[in-house]
């Protein structure tokens, strides 16, 4: 099949390389001239411009920052829908708010293109390793169209709703992270500043009620796990100031729906005092630092 790609940042170029090996013919663009040397030299034809990289497409993949770069890569002078042809089938896995998701895809439907929101979770990893769990919104009979494809990059496609609900599933997942990392740091330093060892209180949470996917697989207090961030310093992983957008996408979803997130709300204010301290950089689990240093200069709240 040949498969545009658009956006070959740190998830993009993995899941393109996956795309490549699996025998597609895939003509990429990227604003970086070496994400698209780097495709290239693994098999992809370089395009110029989005709508050149589209001219010729099958199905279309984007992969972008955010949703002010989706509405232009689509809607722009120079974008898909400018060059690609009616009944090519559009997939955008982008984390953005639900509600440009749905413009974006109305517009295209006008145009003739069916289109689906399928962010991703799994990480830089998942994206190597075509592992990726995929979140997609979209109608039943494009979900089926585009379901083998996405299983060249993924392991689990989860069929989300209409248009939008893949984003839902995304921002509404990622604030519970946020929260519960926030929650887990709080924890361990409690536990670790009253005297117990944090393997052992990392165990007993682990086969207790507060046991969660951030306490037993990505746990933050460095010295309880390896191969995790708080292993090597916090590099590598999911980017803090990448958690804080997904908060920010969040809150503003629950404000348009008029629904209360105070969590949510909190962890945002609490990402964002960590990322103007520390750069927002490092994995997001290196919020315990946070915590750690509010604890040594005694702010309690």
């Amino acid at each position: 099949m040949n498969i545009a790609f658009i956006g070959l940042g740190h998830m993009g170029g993995p899941m393109a390389r996956n795309l490549i090996k699996a025998g597609h013919k895939l003509d990429v663009f990227d604003l970086v001239s070496r994400n698209v040397e780097a495709l290239t030299a693994a098999g992809a034809t370089p395009a110029t411009s989005v709508q050149h990289a589209v001219a010729r497409a099958e199905l279309v993949v984007t992969m972008l920052p955010s949703s002010p770069h989706v509405r232009s890569v689509y809607l722009g002078a120079d974008g898909v829908l400018a060059g690609v042809a009616a009944g090519v089938p559009l997939v955008d896995s982008s984390t953005i708010d639900p509600h440009t998701a749905r413009e974006v895809a109305a517009a295209a439907g006008k145009h003739g293109n069916a289109m689906a929101d399928a962010p991703v979770s799994g990480g830089t990893g998942g994206a190597e390793a075509g592992s990726l769990t995929f979140m997609v919104g979209a109608e039943l009979a494009l979900f089926e169209t585009i379901r083998p494809i996405l299983a060249q990059m993924g392991k689990n496609i989860v069929h989300c709703g209409a248009a939008g609900t893949g984003q839902v599933a995304k921002i509404c997942n990622n604030m519970l992270l946020g929260i519960s990392m926030i929650g887990v740091a709080e924890a361990m330093n409690l536990g670790v500043a009253l005297g117990i060892d944090p393997k052992v209180l990392a165990g007993v949470i682990n086969t207790s009620s507060g046991r969660c996917w951030s306490s037993d697989t990505y746990n933050p207090y460095p010295g309880v796990m390896d191969n995790v961030p708080a292993a090597r310093g916090y590099t590598g992983g999911f980017a803090g100031e990448l958690m804080l957008k997904d908060l920010g996408l969040a809150t503003e979803a629950a404000k348009q729906a008029k629904q209360s997130v105070a969590m949510g709300a909190l962890a945002q204010q609490l990402y964002q005092l960590w990322g103007a301290q520390a750069g927002g950089a490092q994995d997001f689990s290196a919020i315990i630092n946070l915590i750690k240093h509010r604890a040594a200069t005694g702010v309690q709240s």
